[in-house]
Formats: C-alpha cells, sequence, structure tokens
C-alpha cells in the first residue's frame, strides 16, 4: 500500500483551500471539469456529534473541488443507519459500527454482495455538563455518574457527591438528568459506560435508546444541550465540542480523576482493541470503558464514516474515495479538530483506514 501516493492526493484535494460554508463554496462554480477531475454529488446522514466536523470537511473539499456538491443531514446516528441500509445516501455518519445482525442485510447504494467500510475517523469526548451556578467542574466516578442517571441520586448535596468534592458549596437543588429522546449513537456509548463501570448501579444493556423514562428528554445534541442550559440543576451528556460554557465532569479513572480533552480520548482509543470477527476493512473498535491507565478518558464516542466497498454506481465510489481520503487525511483530521475539538487518529490507525479507503469502487 502506497501511503505517500495517498497524502499526495489528500493535499492535492484540500489545495488552497479556504473556509467557506457548504453553500457558498458552490456558488458560481464553474461547468468545465475542475483541476481533479472530481464532480457530482453525494448525500450523506447521520450522527449529529460530527456535525460541525461535516460542515469543516464539506467547505475545504467543495472549495477545492468546486464540481462537487456534498450534503450532510445530522438527523442522528440511527437515522443516518437507517438511510444508508435503505439507498437513501452515499455514506452514513453514525455513533456506532453497525451490529453483526445488521451486516448480513443489504445496502441500498452498494453493488450486490458488497461489504463496507466503517472508518473510525470521528474521535471526541462524551462530555458530562451541567448547570449548577457558581460550580464549573465536579469529581464524581462512574457509580455515582451512574446513579444520578439512573435517578437513585437525586439532590446535588448528596454524600456521594460531596465526598469526592471536598470544598465545593453544593446545593440540595433537585437534580434533573437529561436524556436524548433520539435514537441516538451518543447515548448507546454513554450506556455502554455506565454499565461496564457501574454494573452494579446502570443494570440497564447499552443502547441508543434511552432505557428509563425518569428525567427530561430532548432532541439531538442541540436539545440536550439547550435543556441543560435552560434548566437549573440540571445534567445531561453531549458532544464535548458542545459543552460551551456549562460545568463538566471530571471522570474517575483508576486513583485519578481526568477531565475530557481530545489528547485523552485518543489515548482510550489506542488502548483498545478492533472487535473481533469482522471482514477486513470494517475497522469497529471494542473501546475498553473500564481502562485504568494513566490519562485516558473512558466516556467516549467513536463516529464512524461508512461507506460501500463496491458501489452500485462506480462514479459515485470514485468521488465517495476522494472524500473519505481527504477526511482520514492529516489535513482533514486538523480541519475537524479546530472545528469541533476532536482527537486526530493516530499515524497507526491512518494506516489501517487508509488500506480500507484504497478497496473502494
Amino acid at each position: 500500500m502506497n501511503f505517500k501516493r495517498l497524502g499526495s492526493i489528500a493535499a492535492i484535494a484540500v489545495a488552497g483551500a479556504i473556509v467557506l460554508s457548504s453553500c457558498a463554496a458552490n456558488e458560481g462554480g464553474s461547468s468545465e471539469e475542475t483541476p481533479s477531475g472530481l464532480e457530482g454529488t453525494l448525500v450523506g446522514a447521520g450522527a449529529s456529534s460530527m456535525g460541525a466536523a461535516q460542515e469543516a470537511w464539506i467547505a475545504a473539499f467543495q472549495t477545492a473541488n468546486p464540481d462537487v456538491n456534498i450534503t450532510y443531514d445530522p438527523a442522528g446516528s440511527g437515522a443516518g443507519r437507517e438511510t444508508f441500509i435503505a439507498g437513501g445516501s452515499d455514506f452514513a455518519g453514525s455513533d456506532r459500527a453497525f451490529k453483526d445482525d445488521e451486516l448480513a442485510g443489504e445496502f441500498g447504494s452498494c453493488a450486490p454482495d458488497s461489504g463496507i467500510v466503517e472508518l473510525p475517523l470521528y474521535i471526541s469526548p462524551i462530555a458530562v455538563i451541567f448547570n449548577l451556578e457558581g460550580v464549573d467542574t465536579l469529581d464524581l466516578d462512574a457509580a455515582t455518574i451512574a446513579g444520578i442517571f439512573a435517578g437513585t441520586i437525586t439532590t446535588w448535596n448528596d454524600p456521594a457527591i460531596a465526598s469526592q468534592n471536598e470544598g465545593v458549596e453544593l446545593p440540595a437543588t433537585a437534580i434533573t438528568p437529561v436524556h436524548r429522546s433520539d435514537d441516538s449513537g451518543t447515548t448507546e456509548n454513554f450506556t455502554e459506560y455506565l454499565g461496564a463501570a457501574a454494573p452494579d448501579v446502570w443494570t440497564y444493556e447499552a443502547d441508543g435508546v434511552w432505557p428509563i423514562e425518569s428525567g427530561e428528554a430532548a432532541q439531538g445534541t442541540s436539545g440536550v444541550v439547550d435543556a441543560v442550559t435552560n434548566g437549573t440543576g440540571t445534567i445531561g451528556y453531549a458532544d464535548a465540542s458542545r459543552a460551551g460554557d456549562l460545568g463538566t465532569v471530571a471522570v474517575k479513572v483508576g486513583d485519578e480523576y481526568v477531565p475530557f480533552s481530545p489528547e485523552a480520548a485518543a489515548a482510550i482509543v489506542d488502548a483498545s482493541p478492533f472487535v473481533e470477527g469482522r471482514e477486513a476493512f470494517d475497522l469497529a473498535i471494542e473501546l475498553d470503558r473500564t481502562s485504568e491507565e494513566a490519562g485516558v478518558y473512558p466516556i467516549v464516542l467513536v463516529s464512524y464514516t461508512i461507506g460501500c466497498e463496491t458501489y452500485a454506481d462506480e462514479a459515485q465510489g470514485a468521488l465517495v474515495k476522494a472524500y473519505f481520503t481527504y477526511l482520514a487525511s492529516p489535513e482533514g483530521q486538523a480541519a475537524s479538530a479546530e472545528a469541533a475539538g476532536s482527537a486526530p487518529i493516530s499515524e497507526t490507525l491512518f494506516e489501517k483506514v487508509s488500506a480500507a479507503i484504497e478497496v473502494i469502487k
């Protein structure tokens, strides 16, 4: 595999790129063939967590390739997977990989009997966010976080919280947990962490649909952030890039409390194995939520960019391949980090992703 050549392709794709909106990047585009020779339309849909990253990626790619039009609907991971299965999109974004039983079916945009590529191109911590006057940060272990969201810890001055935050003035305010109302990969990653790290407290299976009725429900990442921001004593979970000025939780790992950061999110991914039994270019990762390695942040989502190995339309395959190559490139990963605070993939993971992209046609 010639990784130097892939890097050159990525460099060409972003040459001269400037920050523009998706719409502006296509206004006044020439009808003549671009220097890259790329033209056509790509439709993507899926995870709202990577919405800001997709905006940055699309703007840069379209600026370098003005005869290409790309849209991405951040309708949520579940909607993105369903749309891709139905053939309504050329690629999907999902905060979880497809499950084994889902892989047994057909994918509408793919050629018959084609496999799919699942590329972990967006790595981001999930922040536990809260709104409590006068408090900017809290230290919490997994059992306490699980108890709050399970509804067994109901006030902010509960001893389980106070004992881990000496010197912090905690009011007797009621806690209002906020969760996603839609089928969400962020929810699935968060509940997977709760079940793995605090199984005695969180007794529910990991799922993209919130498993209990307690608390307040909100649509999408924006809905959760808005509900926490506009409430009193509220707590929720969201892609860390959206935490803004809300309070955030440092999570106990081993004997230390680790705040979220791109570096800590990347560290847990590199410390985790790939899912066993998958095809060579299905790069689903089995995150080690109970790791006690120093400096890792365990509440992390890996958002996958998903496409066909072989497209029913060969021209679409070539366009998807070029776009995915840019997303994986150092330039693409830097654009995502700047726009959304994500963690650039490691060199080792880049090599595996590049090999997977190479098979797309």
